[in-house]
């Protein structure tokens, strides 16, 4: 035998053992010998084959036994119904919980199996809970080990991910893998796949990674990978927990950074903790302190962009909240999530504006805390200090919102600034009703000299709103319940509440109740009770218009009632996503409905007019020369007077965005949206804007309101107007190109 093939440690464990048993019979052999063929034996791999415990690819869940109705009768293939999508599991077969929703409880056991190799890996995700929501492992009937999902506040993802136990000290004794679901409510579900013995350590877990810091700057940059899986990163200041959000961290080239204002504690040590995390990740190390914003170069220049509609530096919008004026600044907060493009990790971001066009965004004024992320409210300012929060005779700003923990509870935060704000103490000051109890909005009602609160509170099925007074802000008492109709949106969350003139007649003014989509009732208030006498009028008439949001404390000198909605404009490959609507005016004016909303757009947005062109009266007929050829603009404002003839169609196409009128029907299509718009004395009155992402449409003077996401190239400022079937007379026609709103003062 050749004794340099017995002694190469390049062979497999199972040839070196046979080489070695050789040798020792082998007269001829010597320590030197027999000292390296050991040491070969030792050196060399001895990992087996991996052991499947489980891939819940058959129909049913056997030889594994369930308990409750959580788990089902056998294997998911995705989201069940009502559920986020579901994904990261092998295969076709999950285990899900979601079975029959969040509130359903139930066992899943599998049967006794001996532990023979050092490690035990799968795939999990779900609800964070881990007395009641976990995979578990029992040895002689303990609990010796346990895992649980990611998530545990709104959001999140349903995403599966690596996880293993180091099970080397049970070798060879007898286990049963258990999953319990015991939860109830938001994420009171658990996902699991893909149990398996195994030799190999799975590489990237690593459980609570940390790193250190000096806080030397104003922020900190996270890298951010859109649509990479959510895990916990856990903000702490000496040693003390902060603040914790789902983050989908980049573990290697990060698609945008996510600033974290960490200013508060300059000179401090902070602890940056994730959860979970591949050993050969970069998303901690990569994490870098600056006290400006990282690859900023194109801030508010972005292709996709509004230029005056505002949207966040980064990360994700959604509801206007609290907004109202304070020491001369208009103040609008937002749904916001700093750390992703798409909706979660709710914080209240704060933008302030001399004139609604012009925005300063200030960072983030409420953060997630142990009460829940930070969901919609409103807020006023406390003339009074009734609140007693007021100091050295500054009245204090106070911010009414959702702490959407479990429980759901209403609470307040204030400031005397208007730019740093405390969390009152003895939060919260309603405690839950129902789960489904949000979005308090909060005036001073001057006749009954108190606080009001209308809260949504969806009761055994109902849409309704809740009505509650209070002398201070601190202590509230129900005064009365709206219900909405079963079974439609009408009232449904977000709810808006004010009084308007009819016909600009202060002697005859009514109230208006809004809900999320716009639709909205008029009636009478008395400062605990509302009477509607005409519900489930429509707002707007458009698409990607929600939760609408008035402004409060206006000077009554200006006597505007002002309103921005969540336009809901996606900007894939952005760093930011969504904006908002442009201000807008409303009135109550006379129908034959009743009292009727209108919608314009505010004056100030005349600021941004630039290069103009202004027509004379004139007939167009179909195939005249289009008369607006010489203006190709990205940004645009039209304004327009016409007498439609005999024509059937009076048409504009904006950069691709057709706007139809049909004179027939009297009837307005916005990119295949249709709404009714009367003509008014006998004429179609007609305002556009358009900005990169939108359009915002205004017909029969503020009747028909058609906000419209869209999409188009930059290159295409092809802008023309035409009649179909006939002529018309138009009688104005005013083409005013826009400035950006980020970029002029």
């Amino acid at each position: 035998m050749n004794s340099k093939k017995i002694l190469s440690c390049g062979e497999s464990s199972k040839e070196t053992t046979l080489s070695l048993k050789l040798l020792l019979f082998m007269k001829s052999i010597t320590s030197q010998h027999l000292a390296l063929a050991i040491g070969c034996f030792l050196t060399s791999p001895l990992h087996a084959d991996d052991l499947m415990i489980a891939d819940f690819e058959g129909e049913s869940y056997a030889p594994w036994t369930v308990s409750g109705e959580a788990f089902g009768s056998g294997p998911a293939h995705g989201p069940l119904a009502g559920q986020m999508n579901v994904e990261g599991f092998i295969g076709k077969g999950l285990v899900n919980s979601f079975n029959k929703g969040d509130d359903s409880t139930g066992t899943l056991t599998s049967p006794e199996f001996r532990i023979e190799r050092k490690f035990i890996s799968f795939l999990i995700g779900g609800g964070r809970n881990a007395e009641k929501l976990s995979l578990q492992l029992l040895v002689d009937g303990k609990v010796v080990r346990t895992s649980t999902g990611p998530n545990e506040q709104a959001g999140g993802s349903e995403a599966l991910q690596q996880d293993a136990w180091d099970v080397a000290e049970f070798f060879g004794k007898s286990a049963i893998m258990r999953i319990i679901d015991e939860a109830r409510g938001g994420w009171g579900h658990i996902n699991v796949d893909h149990i398996v013995q195994t030799d190999t350590k799975p590489k990237g877990v690593l459980q609570n990674a940390e790193r250190q810091f000096i806080a030397s700057a104003r922020y900190l940059h996270i890298p951010i990978k859109n649509g990479a899986p959510k895990r916990v990163l856990t903000l702490l200041v000496e040693g003390k927990e902060i603040v914790r959000n789902d983050v989908e961290i980049a573990d290697g080239k990060a698609d945008w950074w996510a600033p974290m204002d960490v200013s508060a504690w300059k000179g401090k040590p902070l602890t940056m903790r994730v959860d979970k995390l591949h050993e050969d990740s970069t998303g901690l190390s990569s994490i870098e302190q600056s006290d400006s914003l990282k690859e900023a170069d194109d801030l508010y220049r972005e292709s996709l962009r509004g230029q005056f509609h505002f949207s966040p530096r980064r990360g994700w919008n959604n509801d206007p909240n609290g907004m109202v004026f304070y020491n001369g600044e208009y103040h609008l907060f937002f749904q916001h999530n700093p750390y992703g493009w798409g909706w979660g990790n709710m914080h209240w971001g704060h933008a302030v504006s001399k004139d609604m066009v012009h925005w300063e965004e200030l960072g983030d004024k409420l953060l997630p805390d142990t009460m829940g992320p930070m969901f919609s409210g409103s807020a006023v300012v406390d003339w009074n200090n009734t609140s007693g929060f007021g100091k050295d005779g500054n009245p204090p700003l106070v911010l009414i919102y959702t702490a959407a923990g479990n429980p759901t509870v209403q609470a307040i935060a204030y400031s005397t600034d208007g730019r740093s704000f405390t969390k009152y103490s003895g939060n919260p000051v309603l405690e839950q009703i129902t789960g489904g109890n949000r979005d308090p909005k909060v005036f001073w009602h001057e006749d009954t000299q108190k606080w009001v609160m209308v809260l949504y509170v969806e009761l055994q099925g109902k849409h309704t709103i809740h009505f509650f007074t209070s002398p201070n802000l601190r202590e509230w008492a129900l005064a009365s319940v709206t219900e909405g109709i079963a079974g439609t949106a009408f009232l449904f969350e977000c709810p808006d509440f004010f009084e308007l003139p009819v016909d600009g007649d202060v002697t005859k003014k009514k109230w208006v109740l809004l809900g999320a989509n716009s639709e909205y009732a008029v009636g009478t208030f008395d400062g605990r009770h509302f009477k509607p006498e005409q519900t489930k009028l429509t707002g707007h008439r458009g698409r990607g218009f929600y939760a609408p949001q008035t402004f409060s404390d206006i000077p009554a000198k200006d006597g505007r009632r002002i309103q921005i909605g969540w336009f809901q404009t996606e900007t894939r490959g952005m760093s930011f996503n969504q904006s908002m609507t442009v201000p807008l005016e409303l009135k109550l004016v006379s129908t034959t409905e009743g009292p009727s909303l209108t919608f314009s757009p505010v004056k100030e947005l005349e600021s941004l007019r630039g290069k103009s062109l202004g027509l004379e009266s004139m007939t167009l007929k179909p195939g005249d020369k289009n008369p607006l050829d010489e203006f190709q603009v990205e940004l645009l404002e039209i304004r327009t007077e016409i007498d439609p003839g005999d024509a059937n169609e009076v048409v504009f196409n904006i950069r691709d965005s057709m706007i139809i009128y049909d004179a027939k029907k009297q009837e307005l299509t916005v990119n295949g949206q249709r709404a009714p718009a009367p003509l008014r004395d006998g004429r179609l009155r007609l305002t556009i804007y358009c900005d990169r992402t939108g359009l915002e449409v205004f017909a029969s003077d503020g009747l028909c309101y058609m906000p419209m996401p869209f999409s188009s190239k930059p290159e295409n400022r092809r802008i023309f107007l035409e009649t179909r079937g006939g002529s018309a007379n138009v009688l104005k026609l005013q083409v005013h190109e826009l400035r950006s709103a980020w970029t002029t003062k």
